[in-house]
């Protein structure tokens, strides 16, 4: 069977453009792979493409929830698995398109079944995390499992709580229990590819980037989002960008300190994305990426 092509990155490194291209030569469909493009209302500041962008080419896994609904990677494989079943079943191609690692590895080697953590573990997790200790419990987790603290940002809470309580509830790390998973045979064949931008033009891109999402509305976003019953604490508004705007709205910040904070903690996020996606045997490219280089990809695939 003709494998999947899973176009991967950093954030604002240029995946749907490349994505949408390929899919036009090659007579394919996307699936998006992004965890915050699922969620229906958040869509500038999670970068989804417009009908002008896409030009005619199908995206699937867009709009599928509602920022109220818990989501996770299972789910995310489900309805995965389910599209690329309806569109291969049309005689078309599917390329993946997303920068989401744990979907990713989730979709093409499948998820281990980790034991349930112990109640008491999570709670005095918890407890260090109510009190302020949240980066602390970062560096804990780097010690322990070095390969989630990469990926894991230092304040976000409910991943490192998690990774934390596996570790100590069973003995083996988060990243262990993924390699367990993983060891069982890949679910899809996919061939990866990315683009690789020199550190400082991938900075500009960012900068540029979430200066136009704010530009755009990505506050009067949010607020509508808060206004239609969505609490703050929602775990879709921990998303880059929305939690900053979240912030400003609640008066703790200016906007120019919101922008700066997103700016930074968004190039923080794509050092870890590349960090994850260097360890897979992506193929990258340097951008710009010529139609005769798509062409000849496309034309030495099985």
């Amino acid at each position: 069977m003709t494998p999947l092509i899973a176009v991967v990155g950093p954030t604002a490194s240029g995946k749907t453009g490349l994505a949408v291209r390929i899919a036009q030569r090659w007579g394919a469909e996307i699936v998006g792979v992004d965890a915050s493009q699922v969620y229906r209302g958040m869509d500038i500041g999670t970068g989804k493409a417009t009908a002008d962008e896409l030009l005619g080419v199908r995206h699937h896994l867009l709009d599928v929830a509602h920022p109220h609904d818990a989501f996770d990677a299972q789910r995310f494989v489900t309805l995965a698995d389910a599209a690329i079943a309806e569109i291969r079943a049309r005689g078309q191609r599917v390329v993946l398109c997303g920068g989401t690692g744990l979907y990713l590895r989730a979709l093409l080697e499948g998820l281990s079944e980790i034991p349930p953590v112990d109640p008491e573990v999570a709670r005095v997790l918890r407890a260090r995390i109510d009190a302020g200790e949240v980066e602390a419990l970062h560096a804990e987790l780097g010690q322990v499992d070095p390969v989630a603290a990469a990926r894991i940002a230092p304040r976000d809470k409910q991943r490192i709580e998690r990774a934390l309580s596996v570790a100590r509830s069973t003995g083996r790390s988060l990243t262990e229990w993924h390699a367990v998973g993983a060891a069982q045979g890949p679910r899809h064949k996919a061939k990866l590819l990315g683009l690789a931008w020199p550190r400082e033009a991938l900075d500009a891109r960012i900068e540029a980037r979430v200066r136009q999402m704010f530009t755009r509305g990505l506050i009067d976003e949010v607020r509508g989002l808060l206004q239609s019953g969505l609490e703050p604490s929602a775990r879709s508004l921990k998303a880059l960008g929305y939690a900053q705007s979240v912030a400003h709205l609640e008066g703790r910040c200016s906007m120019d300190e919101a922008i700066a904070e997103t700016v930074l903690r968004s190039r923080q996020y794509a050092r870890r994305q590349e960090t994850w996606f260097k360890a897979l045997p992506v193929t990258w490219w340097a951008p710009p990426v010529a139609d005769a280089d798509i062409a000849a990809y496309l034309a030495a695939l099985p």
